[in-house]
């Protein structure tokens, strides 16, 4: 799926897309809810602590 089709059935513009995928973004758990939800994934295989 392209940027901006993910950032139009989610409703945010695609430059918030992009920051997402950069790393320079955090969603917040209504966005992320919705993007696992188009996306048909479990939440846990995008959004994810990472360990240091």
């Amino acid at each position: 799926m392209i940027q901006k089709v993910l950032a139009n059935k989610v409703g945010v513009s695609r430059k918030t897309i992009v920051s997402l995928e950069k790393g320079n973004y955090t969603p917040s758990l209504l966005l992320a809810l919705q993007i696992a939800e188009v996306l048909e994934i479990d939440i846990n295989a995008i959004f994810y602590l990472e360990e240091d």
